[in-house]
């Protein structure tokens, strides 16, 4: 069985589940974690103790973790005897080279496990996955959605990434600012009084393109005013250029490339960025429609990111282990 639901509140989602579940007990449930902080890379069932490595790790993703802790907590509640188990985004990127991994701030701050995370693990998990022996030497995969993150994958292992402690950071996004001169942090909290609460509002809810266009950090509704709106045009080149920069980036953490893969809502159903995204990259062989194998082009293609799917292997392989996650 195969399907989504949708609920506001965790009970209605539930209930849902059960609907088209029809009675049947589920075998275990998956959930998807931004962040599982620095001990927490791969799937695991979740016990009290883990539960608690999830709370602490909230601090890395602000935006994301404190939810998924509820929805966890809410799960075990309505299905106590069936493994509750965690798939990090974060785990594809587990093992990035300390190059890429290790942020310039004092080395005391590794300790603490200050570092480059990345996301959307699942997401190029599956990615990589789908592609099978078509798997190219130098991949880069562009997922924008929402959110929105570019990573280099060798050999099907990610070496470099965009977002970085957390999914704040890179690209610009649709109310998130992606990276920005910490100066201007400092500016905010100096000039107009805010404190980390209020930072954190401006730069991950009010910026990015709703920030530049005032209008919305949708495409959709940013493509329908962009004829008459000089700023929405704006913030869909903002947006367009910010990551052709990053996969130029990718570009340079790989030594070129073979391949780019544009996934996620923004990368697989919107023609008109994939197209401006690629001229900014003409100059590295890069083309829209290309296909080319000949060692000539950038082999271009678009793909449907399945993390349900990337999960589920996740879940499979840890709950048919010797002892399973019961």
């Amino acid at each position: 069985m195969a399907g989504e639901v949708e609920g506001r509140q965790p009970a209605d989602l539930f209930d849902r589940i059960d609907a088209a579940l029809a009675g049947v007990r589920p075998a275990a449930v998956a959930h998807r974690v931004v962040h599982g902080g620095p001990e927490l890379f791969d799937a695991v069932a979740i016990d009290d103790g883990v539960l608690a490595q999830l709370e602490r790790a909230t601090a890395f993703a602000p935006l994301h973790g404190p939810a998924a802790v509820s929805l966890i907590r809410a799960s075990q509640a309505r299905y106590p005897e069936v493994p509750q188990i965690a798939c990090f985004d974060t785990g594809f990127h587990a093992d990035l080279p300390q190059v890429a991994a290790v942020l310039p701030l004092p080395k005391a701050f590794r300790a603490e496990g200050v570092r480059r995370y990345g996301f959307h693990g699942l997401s190029c998990q599956s990615i990589v996955h789908q592609l099978g022996p078509d798997l190219p030497e130098r991949l880069i995969i562009a997922h924008l959605g929402s959110g929105a993150s570019v990573t280099a994958v060798r050999e099907g292992k990610s070496i470099d990434t965009s977002m970085g402690l957390t999914p704040s950071g890179g690209i610009v996004m649709a109310s998130r600012a992606g990276d920005l001169d910490p100066g201007l942090l400092l500016y905010l909290m100096r000039e107009r009084g805010m404190d980390a609460a209020g930072v954190e509002d401006v730069v991950d809810r009010q910026s990015g393109m709703l920030g530049i266009s005032g209008i919305s950090g949708d495409l959709r509704a940013l493509h329908v005013a962009a004829g008459t709106n000089p700023d929405a045009a704006l913030a869909i080149a903002i947006f367009c250029r910010s990551v052709a920069k990053q996969i130029s980036a990718m570009m340079a953490s790989l030594g070129g490339a073979d391949m780019i893969v544009f996934t996620g809502g923004i990368g697989e159903n919107d023609a008109i960025v994939r197209a401006a995204i690629c001229h900014d990259l003409g100059w590295a062989g890069v083309e829209i429609d290309s296909a080319m194998t000949d060692g000539q082009g950038v082999v271009v293609r678009v793909m449907a990111s399945d993390e349900g799917a990337a999960m589920a292997r996740a879940v499979f392989g840890l709950t048919n282990t010797a002892g399973g996650a019961r």
